[in-house]
């Protein structure tokens, strides 16, 4: 008698764009059909542009006539970094939307703590 072999089952196809965005859906990468991913002139320069803002910060530090605006300032430095830095070098713009969402609530969050912290210890006063 011979064993039979359970029955292979083909993997899920890929998600579409528009599907997957409903809770309980799993994420899954996008199926890569752009062909221009980003070359290593475009890494230096995005990490140019890192520095450049990240001396600006160091700049804004120590402008006096800033100083009212310093938290709001750096604030904003830090999600456009953090945007380049998710977008570009995790490659999650090459990836399921979903994948976007999730580390947009996560620096929502972080940017809402950090406020709240602020606020607790009187900055803002």
């Amino acid at each position: 008698m011979m064993r039979q072999e359970p029955e292979k089952t083909k993997p899920p196809a890929p998600v579409a764009e528009e599907e997957g965005s409903g809770v309980g859906t799993p994420l899954r990468a996008r199926e890569h059909t752009e062909t221009h991913h980003p070359g290593p002139k475009q890494y230096v320069t995005i990490a140019a542009i890192l520095g450049l803002i990240t001396a600006a910060e160091v700049g804004v530090y120590y402008v006096e006539s800033l100083r009212d605006l310093l938290v709001f300032l750096l604030l904003g430095m830090m999600v456009v970094k953090f945007a380049l830095v998710v977008l570009w070098f995790m490659h999650v713009r090459f990836d399921n939307p979903g994948y976007g969402r999730i580390f947009a609530t996560g620096l929502a969050l972080a940017a809402t703590v950090y406020v709240i912290v602020l606020l607790t210890f009187g900055v803002f006063s």
